[in-house]
């Protein structure tokens, strides 16, 4: 019978057997561990984003296989300890794709893409998750959180019905925060009155469909670019932006701008 992903098994082997023989070889891989690992991982992951923003497909490829080495070396290190190895990982992650997409592996529905997402909630309860938040990690940034605790909130009914009351409560907490600016000096009541304005400005992205983690991202390279061009402008006129006038720097940004930087 031909075995279905065989040169993709064969390069799994090469590069599991790899990682074996450098973990058992190498001075610096043998010495390290999941608290050693850990910042380096968070690391590689960020500079996958950066890859995955630019469209960078050759670098998306570089970071994915920096990843991977690194789900690897975890494994290792579990399988030292004699705790689980990568079997066990790849085990349980086939194990759980197939119980959280009966969808799928039932021929016979026609769940649509919403009712899908409603019911891997409810099966993640049914796995012990004790809360339908339970599985948002704590120590993600603020902004990625607070989409993905929306998210999951819509998952089990709890949402907005159309996106014109959404934009209300914008502007309601919008409101808000400018009453409590006008009314006290209070920084702990202004700062969450701010929250709740971000917090709706995220949950009413949701409903465009913008990702406000990418929104953001995409609007900070866009202020660079533009500041970057003020600053070579200005080099170029043998100034300092401190010399410049506020209006001066503002022409600048906008002729950047219509350079579509």
């Amino acid at each position: 019978m031909e075995i279905k992903h065989k040169k993709e098994i064969e390069s799994f082997e090469r590069m599991l057997s790899l990682m074996e023989q450098i973990r058992e070889e190498c001075p610096w891989d043998n010495a390290q561990t999941n608290d050693t690992l850990r910042t380096l991982t968070i690391e590689e992951m960020y500079e996958l984003s950066e890859a995955l923003l630019n469209n960078d497909d050759p670098n998306i490829c570089k970071e994915l296989g920096d990843v991977m080495m690194h789900i690897i070396f975890y494994s290792l290190i579990g399988k030292d300890k004699g705790k689980f190895d990568i079997t066990d990982v790849m085990d349980s992650l086939s194990e759980k794709l197939i119980r959280r997409h009966p969808h799928v592996f039932d021929k016979n529905n026609t769940w649509t893409a919403d009712e899908v997402s409603k019911n891997w909630e409810k099966i993640k309860l049914k796995e012990g998750n004790r809360s339908t938040l339970s599985g948002v990690p704590s120590h993600l940034p603020s902004l990625i959180k607070a989409y993905r605790i929306q998210d999951k909130a819509r998952g089990i009914g709890f949402d907005w019905d159309n996106v014109n009351d959404v934009w209300n409560k914008v502007e309601e907490e919008i409101e808000e925060l400018q009453t409590e600016l006008k009314k006290t000096d209070n920084q702990e009541n202004i700062q969450n009155e701010f929250g709740d304005v971000l917090f709706a400005l995220i949950n009413y992205s949701r409903f465009i469909g913008v990702n406000p983690d990418t929104a953001l991202e995409h609007s900070n390279r866009k202020f660079i670019s533009r500041f970057q061009y003020i600053e070579q402008k200005a080099k170029e006129q043998e100034k300092s932006l401190q010399d410049m006038t506020l209006q001066e720097m503002d022409a600048l940004w906008n002729e950047a701008k219509q350079k579509g930087l």
